[in-house]
């Protein structure tokens, strides 16, 4: 989805918000396989941005995390707006838990983030909807 400079910039700044916060993470923009069978799962109205820690962060619960930052356009305007992040931690069992900010910003899941990683999650999914809605124009109805 990085179809011009200014996305790609919010893009870069997601990643860099995230390494600020973590920066032992290493971050990865293509986190699927691009077989046939998972490309047809991708949703082509998201970025997904993985994020690696080495070895398993007992604080995390989890060695990778899945960021999926959801978007919506509208028809008849074209304004593209982040409606929702969707963010999963995964060790090598699976994913372990999984946080929505479009549903109830709880984190569910087998293993739970410390309290202190959850506090720093749902920040860093406030900036991310900060970073690429701060020049959409909210129009009143």
């Amino acid at each position: 989805m990085a179809t011009n400079l200014e996305f790609a910039s919010k893009i870069a700044a997601v990643v860099n918000l995230f390494k600020f916060e973590f920066p032992d993470a290493k971050s990865d923009l293509k986190p699927w396989r691009s077989d046939e069978q998972t490309m047809e799962l991708v949703d082509p109205d998201s970025i997904d941005i993985g994020f690696h820690f080495p070895g398993v962060s007992k604080s995390w619960q989890s060695r990778s995390i899945l960021t999926q930052i959801r978007f919506y356009e509208d028809p008849i305007n074209g304004l593209r707006r982040a409606i929702g992040v969707e963010v999963a931690g995964f060790d090598h069992r699976g994913e372990q838990w999984r946080l929505s900010t479009v549903d109830n910003w709880r984190i569910v899941g087998n293993l739970e983030p410390s309290q202190e990683k959850q506090d720093k999650l749902k920040d860093f999914c406030r900036q991310i909807l900060q970073v690429f809605n701060s020049n959409a124009e909210i129009k009143d109805n």
